[in-house]
């Protein structure tokens, strides 16, 4: 199995946001900590897609940290990135492993132990668990009990990383929880000082785990 720190996996969302506040903020993200970054656009066409990708990495090779793109099994590999995640509505995760091979990373979303057990089953090297709580973020949200994470965590083989609408003051219900970590989107984006944010999230999150 692939060696995999989830501790904190930050998640960018660019709405309204500069090419250049992004880069910083990823920049800024790794240096407070951030154990693994997703690149995730909704709106970006490929070559777009492509292109921001290549400067995201290069932000994140400088701290060594693996860069995960979402959705884009292409897209990861034509930046070379770390891996993919796939959600419910993108890319089965088999589909993903075939394009992806052996040695790259390939996470996906799961609600429920069933797709949990299915994820693992075809490939998956870690899930993503949530809604916890409710998100800003522009994609579609389901709340995920905290008992759902539990049995999801304690059921599957591979690291758990929950996620949807957490922040410092509210992560402390992961507790006891089997999570590998916790990812955030707002928590870091939209925060005045995002490196110091992430110190502070991953010293938490390392009382959780």
């Amino acid at each position: 199995m692939k060696k995999l720190d989830l501790t904190l996996y930050f998640i960018t969302d660019s709405t309204g946001v500069t090419v250049e506040k992004l880069l910083d903020t990823v920049d800024k993200a790794c240096a407070g900590g951030a154990t693994i970054v997703q690149l995730r656009e909704k709106n970006r066409s490929g070559r777009e897609y492509l292109e921001l990708a290549r400067a995201v990495k290069n932000v994140t090779d400088k701290y060594y940290v693996p860069l995960i793109i979402d959705d884009r099994a292409d897209v990861a590999l034509a930046c070379d990135a770390a891996g993919v995640h796939v959600g419910n509505d993108d890319l089965p995760v088999s589909e993903a492993r075939k394009l992806m091979g052996p040695d790259k990373i390939v996470g996906a979303t799961a609600k429920t132990v069933e797709r949990a057990l299915q994820a693992q089953s075809d490939g998956a090297d870690y899930l993503g668990v949530g809604a916890i709580f409710p998100t800003t973020t522009k994609v579609k949200t389901v709340i995920t009990e905290v008992s759902t994470l539990k049995d999801i965590c304690s059921t599957v083989e591979i690291p758990v990383c929950a996620i949807g609408g957490l922040n410092l003051k509210n992560c402390g219900v992961l507790s006891d929880s089997g999570i590998s970590g916790v990812a955030v989107v707002s928590a870091i984006m939209k925060s005045s000082e995002p490196e110091e944010a992430a110190r502070r999230l991953k010293e938490k999150v390392l009382t959780l785990i």
